[in-house]
């Protein structure tokens, strides 16, 4: 499957949906963390899934209150979560500058550490846990779409 074949917007089977606005302040990283375990336990999700989801979501959200905005200038992130039994997806919404996180070639993990360029982990991270990742820059807002399937399709 392409990641356009896993890409949804919601539809009238959600189950759930929830948004968390953050400010773009690393301290708030716990809300985020708080917020994603309360809806994974809601839906049922195992332990290691929601870690894996925690994991890939922080990484996402601390990229855009780090470099969204220029420093000292006070910026929000919005985190919308969309789920049914078969699927979650997490739309992070900000008006930072424009970045297209996709646009970062795939990391060579072969290399050492010191052979590896800098960045770019983070989104390898990002795009090995979840099962589509989207970006789009639309009314003046950076929104990056990861969706993690949680069941296969029953059609």
């Amino acid at each position: 499957m392409t990641e356009k074949e896993h890409q949804f917007v919601g539809d009238a089977e959600d189950t759930l949906k929830r948004t968390l606005t953050l400010p773009n302040d690393i301290n708030t990283i716990p809300q985020l963390s708080e917020f994603i375990d309360n809806i994974c336990e809601d839906l049922g999700i195992d332990m290691s899934v929601t870690m894996s989801l925690n994991l890939a979501i922080e990484e996402a959200v601390v990229n855009v209150m780090n470099y969204a905005y220029p420093v000292g200038t006070s910026g929000e992130v919005s985190i919308t979560v969309v789920a049914n039994e078969r699927r979650i997806q997490f739309v992070i919404a900000d008006s930072g500058k424009p970045f297209d996180p996709t646009a970062k070639g795939e990391v060579d993990t072969t290399l050492s550490a010191e052979d590896r360029p800098i960045g770019g982990l983070g989104i390898h991270l990002v795009r090995q846990i979840m099962d589509s990742v989207n970006y789009e820059y639309a009314n003046h807002r950076n929104i990056l779409t990861l969706c993690k399937l949680l069941a296969p399709n029953k059609e």
